[in-house]
């Protein structure tokens, strides 16, 4: 279990596989992943065309194959400990640019260029902002807040990138709250 995820939330059967996609740097890992293989099997692979073989098998076999295996295994990284993200996706970025003089212009440009997409897909990659859950109304993703409200309660309502802040306004000298079955009280 993950410390981003509640324990408490419950989750359908057919919706864990897309929460535990959504809750990680998962296209990020599955292209660093397809990025390593080919940059891992062209150095020792041999292509047939009909009855003509095509070896790529360089000097530099054992480096492929390194730089291969930890692009699979930063891949696997970042989905199973998606709090190393950043860490994972700058080091898929600099095995990528390696690869290219290691191995065969890094497994003929393809897994250099699926491990540098996916490198930079983990360290652009962020959590989604926990959500609230409310037992009160179903919440239909409007904001509850309006300046009606705010001016109401002697707050003032600030919506900022769809967030609502509230900020108290001073004025008088004396401080009105309400309370819990709604009736104004006067503080001073």
């Amino acid at each position: 279990m993950s410390a981003e995820i509640p324990a408490s939330r419950e989750v359908p059967k057919e919706n864990r596989f897309k929460v535990w996609r959504q809750t990680r740097p998962f296209w990020a890992g599955l292209f660093t992943i397809i990025g390593g293989v080919p940059i891992a099997y062209l150095p020792y692979g041999d292509f047939r065309l009909g009855n003509a073989t095509l070896a790529m098998q360089t000097t530099a076999g054992a480096g492929a194959l390194i730089i291969g295996v930890l692009l699979i295994t930063l891949g696997l990284t970042m989905w199973f400990q998606p709090v190393v993200r950043v860490f994972a996706g700058v080091a898929t970025i600099v095995l990528a640019l390696v690869s290219i003089p290691v191995s065969n212009f890094g497994g003929l440009v393809i897994g250099f260029l699926f491990s540098l997409i996916g490198g930079a897909m983990s360290a652009a990659w962020a959590p989604a902002p926990p959500v609230e859950e409310t037992d009160d109304a179903e919440h239909d993703g409007q904001l509850e807040a309006s300046e009606e409200a705010g001016a109401e309660l002697g707050t003032e309502v600030v919506v900022a990138a769809g967030v609502p802040e509230q900020r108290e306004t001073y004025e008088s000298a004396t401080e009105t709250t309400t309370d819990a079955n709604g009736g104004r009280n006067s503080a001073g």
